[in-house]
């Protein structure tokens, strides 16, 4: 695919980064669809999208990439001083206290060190697009490993957990906080909660289609759904959805956890980004940026079965790509999307596409994204 077939815009100096994508593009074949949006020092100098049915105002479901904007709440709240990272999560919920788990602090469970990965009994598709069902049902939950001791991806859930810390304390949920404090105030084209007025711009998640090799390794390194893993997965629920089909179902998108159902376009994720750490008054001063960007938890994760590196509800996105700088932050979501802030470079990277992607998590081509647009922002 040569680049004519990519729209869209890119500054002066960024050149590259439409070739790169063009050559991304005829890679994936098929109907790869995807946007990818870059900002350098406030200013927007990526706009491109490509595929069938996508353009760059089109809204998908962006998975756990929503964990950034969540997390950018609790960020906010800790830098007002409404949150104490390191106060008891029981002293603002009390019933979480229960099975012992009354020592584990907010930081805790922003560094996925909780141990509160799922539920025993799994959760329905409409128990999973409700932060409060899901809360209410993590309260009473004895932690799958020892809190503290080690680390594993609370994927479906860490969102109602911060955001029922939120609500107890503010009366507001992450959601509304969201909306009011982010969203709004910046125009943003990324949604905790979509309107139905915005429904005709969305496009629905595709499954992946692996070819037979990678099918082979997806059944080779594939887990119980008693495991740990396949209780952070809610594979354990017997009419559990698939991962991939959780943006597709209407009550997800419209209560939007804050785990798992954002849903945005490229320009959405990245602009959020932009906000978090540009302008005159960036919404984080750097200070917080950097409590949250710093690694709380590296290493074997216990959930992903995989090298993960974690900050404070945030990913610590210079571990998968090392061109970036130290303290940049943000989240993957498991179609392939991802969104992030670089301080150092003032860089804002937001990526999304429509199928699944090998293997989950971050699509691979990101890796190459990434590298071109950082080699275009510090040119």
């Amino acid at each position: 695919m040569s680049s004519e077939h990519v729209q869209g815009t890119v500054a002066d100096g960024f050149e590259s980064v439409r070739e790169e994508f063009a050559a991304v593009a005829a890679d994936e074949g098929g109907d790869y669809a995807a946007q990818l949006v870059a900002h350098v020092g406030g200013e927007r100098v990526v706009d491109l999208w490509t595929g069938p049915a996508i353009t760059g105002d089109s809204l998908t479901g962006v998975f756990s990439s929503t964990k950034g904007a969540a997390h950018l709440v609790v960020a906010l709240l800790v830098q007002d001083g409404v949150l104490d990272l390191d106060e008891r999560v029981a002293h603002y919920w009390p019933e979480f206290g229960a099975a012992g788990k009354g020592g584990i602090t907010l930081r805790d469970v922003l560094a996925h060190r909780a141990g509160v990965v799922g539920a025993d009994e799994g959760f329905t598709a409409e128990e999973l697009a409700d932060d409060r069902i899901i809360a209410e049902r993590l309260a009473p939950q004895r932690p799958y490993w020892r809190p503290g001791t080690a680390f594993g991806y609370h994927a479906l859930v860490i969102g109602a957990l911060t955001g029922e810390v939120v609500r107890r304390v503010t009366g507001r949920s992450i959601q509304e906080h969201y909306e009011e404090r982010v969203r709004k105030p910046f125009g943003l084209d990324f949604y905790l909660g979509l309107p139905e007025e915005l429904e005709p711009r969305f496009l629905t998640t595709q499954p992946m289609l692996p070819t037979p090799e990678q099918l082979a390794e997806l059944e080779a390194n594939a887990t119980g759904p008693d495991s740990i893993t396949g209780i952070a997965f809610n594979r354990n629920h017997p009419k559990a959805p698939e991962l991939w089909e959780l943006p597709n179902i209407k009550l997800i998108r419209q209560l939007s956890p804050a785990s798992v159902g954002g849903v945005a376009s490229a320009r959405g994720l990245a602009g959020m980004y932009a906000a978090v750490i540009g302008g005159p008054e960036p919404l984080l001063r750097p200070e917080t940026a950097a409590e949250f960007a710093q690694i709380h938890s590296i290493g074997d994760d216990l959930a992903t079965r995989n090298h993960n590196a974690f900050g404070l509800g945030f990913a610590i996105v210079s571990d998968d790509y090392p061109v970036l700088g130290q303290g940049a932050f943000g989240h993957s979501g498991a179609a392939g999307s991802l969104a992030f802030a670089d301080p150092r470079s003032g860089l804002a990277y937001g990526y999304n596409r429509r199928r699944f992607a090998f293997p989950g998590g971050a699509a691979p081509e990101n890796a190459r994204l990434v590298r071109a647009v950082h080699a275009a922002a510090t040119a």
